[in-house]
């Protein structure tokens, strides 16, 4: 069955659909991206696990190789079989795999001297190679790798190289096997979809429509749910407000109930916004909870992320258990309370507007690293999933392709295009620590510094990173020099203690920091929404809110008085969440934004995080 809409095909049987291409999936943050692209492309693509048998993958018109968080010489590691090369179609290995495709076919794979994350130039070596034929001779590229391939297999040759990878791209032409070090179908990577679209155009692909998300969708939604009903989480973000129209759409409004739970830990004015867009629509069957005590009360004395994550997702449950009781509607995955019938139309699923970046960071497939547990992730939701209680019409969109089912269900426009905002909302926001951290081994950053005494979550290599941030100072501190923005990706790559670079904004040198012990309260909760909120207002009236992708602004546990905090401005430029780059602020916003944050009270430092993604995530949590 195709999984409508999505970047992924999961077949009936072992054989792979006739004229796909077949993306073996190592474990990369990115496999299902490639797949994304190649859809957009106009080729069919399915997704299969890298140890997928040459002989299942007869019929296909060509296989991608996707990166991985392993090593290929590591034991365990992903790997294909090599007698896919002896299928006689295209090959492409992109990072891991290019990577294997040097160590299977008698090449050489090592440690690299330097790690690369983030961008890099690639020097075009063999302009006339299918890939590269009248691309400029150097541009920008996606990197995010610690190994390197060393020697050549016989019979290829290089094709492109970094200023740190000799053989960032390498080929056989004859055999129409190729491998690229970089991420090609990551936006960052200019012209990466022109490369692509020349290996996939080698394949001769059978062609594949995006049209018609929403119907497409809507019939996998009726085969799944059959009978049942569904109790649909609602957080008034993009996702999930897609997800609800959706059901609704579908299912009719007899058979799906929404329950907004009021956390503690949203947005200004939120929960009175989204009742009102609610009301604009139409739709009536959303309820309403104001659980914000037993969040916060849950939450006291909490520090660690992973931890913050799970209670979060379980309390939830715990709401949604007792609400749908409190309705009549039983507990989800069980019949109506007092229907008195055990018939399949009593019972209720769980809806939830989970996206693929959700899963793939939690350890979404079998070689994936885990990142970071999604509030929708936890064991108990997972539990769920593998009854088949759980209905998550959107798993395998990613953001962009969110936004456009939304447009093709008739949401309104500036409901679509908000900016994205964490389920956990202000949870992974608000940083905890319950004492001062530093790393013991930094390394030399020659500029006027501060190491951070809190760590942040980072993917790099494909792996998860929990490391500390480190803030550079300047003469102006309302203008970033454009120096500290490349910082921003040779620091992390060469100083493992790091994942983040941030610019501070508010001093012009590092002051003495006093760190403040501190977990989630309400009114940590209170001054970040008001800083949010500063930060949202500034953003449309410099009339950059749909310019920037997203802006989260988080609260730091330290400042330069006695219960004095922090606050990160994070600005990206993004399309799907799987990457991202740093937004820059016009010095004038960034100055009005700093002087109205460091006017609220507890409030001593404000940074502007200049990082990536890779090497840091959107969310520092």
């Amino acid at each position: 069955m195709i999984s409508s809409g999505s970047a992924c095909y999961t077949a009936p049987m072992n054989s792979v659909r006739a004229g796909s291409i077949v993306i073996l999936d190592s474990g990369g943050q990115y496999a299902h991206l490639i797949g994304n692209r190649v859809r957009r492309l106009g080729a069919f693509s399915e997704i299969r696990i890298a140890e997928t048998k040459a002989e299942d993958l007869r019929g296909a018109a060509g296989i991608i190789l996707s990166g991985g968080p392993q090593s290929v010489y590591e034991e365990g590691s992903p790997q294909p079989d090599p007698a896919i090369f002896e299928l006689g179609i295209p090959v492409l290995g992109i990072c891991y795999g290019h990577q294997w495709v040097a160590h299977a076919l008698g090449g050489a794979v090592k440690p690299g001297k330097i790690k690369e994350y983030g961008h890099a130039d690639l020097n075009i070596v063999t302009p006339e190679s299918v890939l590269f034929r009248g691309l400029p001779l150097r541009f920008g590229v996606w990197m995010s790798h610690g190994d390197e391939v060393a020697d050549l297999p016989p019979g290829f040759s290089t094709l492109a190289s970094s200023d740190t990878c000799t053989i960032a791209a390498m080929g056989d032409e004859e055999r129409r096997i190729f491998g690229v070090q970089f991420h090609l179908e990551v936006t960052h990577t200019q012209h990466g979809m022109e490369i692509l679209k020349r290996f996939v155009d080698l394949c001769e692909p059978a062609p594949w429509s995006m049209e018609g998300f929403a119907k497409r969708i809507g019939q996998e939604i009726a085969q799944t749910v059959g009978d049942r009903r569904v109790f649909m989480l609602v957080s008034g973000g993009v996702d999930s407000s897609v997800a609800f129209t959706l059901l609704n759409d579908v299912l009719g409004v007899d058979r799906v109930q929404g329950l907004l739970v009021d956390t503690g830990l949203m947005r200004k004015n939120e929960v009175r916004n989204i009742r009102q867009a609610f009301d604009r629509l139409g739709i009536t069957n959303l309820q309403i909870a104001d659980a914000s005590e037993e969040f916060f009360r849950n939450l006291k004395g909490i520090y660690d992320p992973e931890e913050k994550r799970r209670i979060i997702g379980q309390t939830f449950l715990d709401v949604q258990k007792r609400v749908s009781e409190e309705m009549g509607l039983g507990m989800v995955g069980s019949p109506s309370a007092g229907s008195g019938q055990t018939s399949q139309s009593d019972v209720w699923m769980l809806g939830q507007g989970t996206i693929y970046p959700d899963t793939i960071e939690t350890k979404g497939t079998k070689h994936a690293d885990h990142i970071k547990t999604h509030h929708n992730r936890v064991a108990a939701i997972q539990a769920m999933i593998e009854k088949g209680l759980v209905i998550e019409p959107l798993k395998d969109l990613y953001k962009d392709e969110v936004r456009a089912l939304g447009e093709e269900l008739g949401l309104p426009s500036d409901f679509v295009w908000r900016h994205p905002f964490p389920g956990p909302g202000l949870g992974v926001r608000i940083l905890c620590a319950q004492e001062l951290s530093l790393p013991k081994e930094i390394g030399t950053v020659d500029l006027p510094h501060l190491v951070l005494p809190v760590r942040s979550v980072g993917v790099q290599g494909d792996g998860r990173t929990y490391r500390h941030a480190v803030a550079l100072f300047g003469e102006h501190p309302s203008e970033v020099p454009h120096a500290y923005r490349a910082m921003a990706t040779t620091i992390p790559n060469a100083i493992p203690a790091f994942n983040r670079v941030l610019f501070c904004s508010s001093h012009t040198a590092p002051p003495p920091l006093i760190f403040t012990p501190g977990y989630l309260t309400r009114e940590r909760a209170d001054l970040l929404r008001e800083a949010d909120a500063v930060v949202d207002e500034e953003l449309r009236r410099a009339d950059l809110y749909s310019v920037i992708w997203q802006f989260p602004v988080v609260l730091l546990p330290f400042g330069t008085k006695e219960g004095g905090e922090s606050i990160v401005l994070r600005p990206v430029e993004s399309q799907e969440a799987m990457t991202a780059s740093a937004a820059p602020l016009p010095p004038a916003l960034l100055r009005r934004i700093t002087d109205r944050l460091l006017a609220l009270p507890g409030i001593d430092m404000v940074f502007l995080d200049l990082t990536s993604k890779p090497p840091a995530t959107i969310e520092w949590e």
